[in-house]
């Protein structure tokens, strides 16, 4: 999908020093930029339905059973549906981060399948069928931290930072905690 160059990125106002975290990353200068191919079985392009919103419309409604099966059906039917893995997790998150982060990982491992071995490119956001690896791999970094599983959660942080360096989903904010080993606490 072309090349991610970090001199068109924003790393903050130029009075401003850069971020720890982005300096090797604007160091490791460019490199190519991909899309991974989003796979969601039953959803017909021709048209606005879309299987994961149907899922995320039943749960805010109130029928949670309905959503996840319909979720487990997508996993059933392909489970490469990055998307039904990461909203499994975030289902249970809240109350359960040890089986939101079985969700999660088994997304994120699947996901792992479509990457080559030493895969240094980036994954952005703005590409997006990335969203739902990003997403997977958001929710793993949070169940780890959740579960003080601190170096594991910096890993995997850094590399969602790697991945994704305009950092759409806010990794930068809690990196300094998940290092300094401060447990989790949900956002008020």
């Amino acid at each position: 999908m072309g090349t991610w160059n970090p001199e068109e990125e924003y790393w903050g106002e130029e009075d401003e020093p850069i971020e720890e975290w982005a300096k090797p990353i604007i160091a490791r200068g460019e490199r190519p930029a991909f899309e991974m191919e989003q796979v969601l079985p039953g959803a017909d392009p021709d048209e606005l339905s879309d299987p994961i919103i149907d899922a995320v419309d039943l749960k805010d409604a109130g029928n949670r059973r309905e959503a996840v099966k319909l979720l487990m059906e997508l996993c059933e039917s392909d489970l490469r549906c990055l998307d039904a893995h990461a909203h499994l997790g975030h289902f249970v998150f809240d109350n359960h981060p040890q089986k939101a982060i079985r969700h999660y990982e088994v997304g994120l491992g699947i996901g792992e399948l479509s990457l080559p071995a030493g895969f240094d490119g980036a994954l952005p956001w703005g590409h997006v069928d990335n969203r739902p690896f990003l997403r997977c791999l958001h929710g793993y970094g949070l169940c780890l931290w959740r579960l003080e599983r601190f170096a594991e959660a910096t890993l995997t942080f850094e590399r969602m930072l790697w991945l994704n360096p305009s950092d759409n989903q806010g990794i930068r904010f809690l990196l300094d905690d998940v290092t300094a080993g401060n447990p989790w606490r949900a956002e008020e």
